[in-house]
């Protein structure tokens, strides 16, 4: 019996619809709580080889870490506004960040039951807020394929190794 997932079409192609901006880069602040195999770590304590809870395959193996500090447009989303513990505490994320969302909201804005979306698309005023330009140390973190991480209870995507840079 599989297990539910979001599952692959085949190793480079999420079956998650996906809807972007143009350009989407996926990292987390640092102090994200991840979940792996060994617990939730911070993601600046990651590194190369560590094993990562996945929703789409319920593991897959850390094979880089980026570290940069970078002034970027962040999102501030308060605990519990996607859902029952979505995320578990007042979460930043870049505003490029893609985010899975399942719920009321994926049916509404996008006609869909999941969509995989940019933070920034989630602005509300009030629960998702844009906080403007912030300094943050943002970590990158790259798979084999693409995959959907859990983050501070969200679920988000990591950075796609086929628009990785050179």
């Amino acid at each position: 019996m599989k297990p539910k997932t979001a599952g692959r079409a085949d190793s480079r192609t999420a079956v998650i619809d996906r809807v972007q901006d143009q350009t989407i880069t996926n990292a987390l602040v640092a102090g994200t709580s991840v979940l792996t195999l060994d617990g939730a770590l911070p993601v600046e304590m990651l590194s190369p080889g560590d094993r990562v809870i996945t929703r789409d395959s319920g593991m897959a193996v850390l094979r880089e870490v980026s570290v940069i500090k970078r002034t970027v447009r962040a999102i501030g989303i308060r605990a519990g506004t996607l859902g029952n513990t979505r995320p578990d505490r007042d979460a930043v994320l870049p505003a490029s960040q893609e985010v899975l969302i399942r719920d009321w909201r994926a049916k509404a804005l996008f006609g869909r039951s999941q969509a995989l979306v940019s933070a920034a698309r989630l602005i509300d005023g009030e629960f998702v807020r844009d906080l403007g330009q912030v300094t943050l140390t943002l970590v990158t973190l790259r798979f084999d394929a693409p995959h959907i991480l859990y983050a501070d209870g969200l679920e988000v995507a990591a950075q796609d190794p086929a628009h990785a840079p050179a």
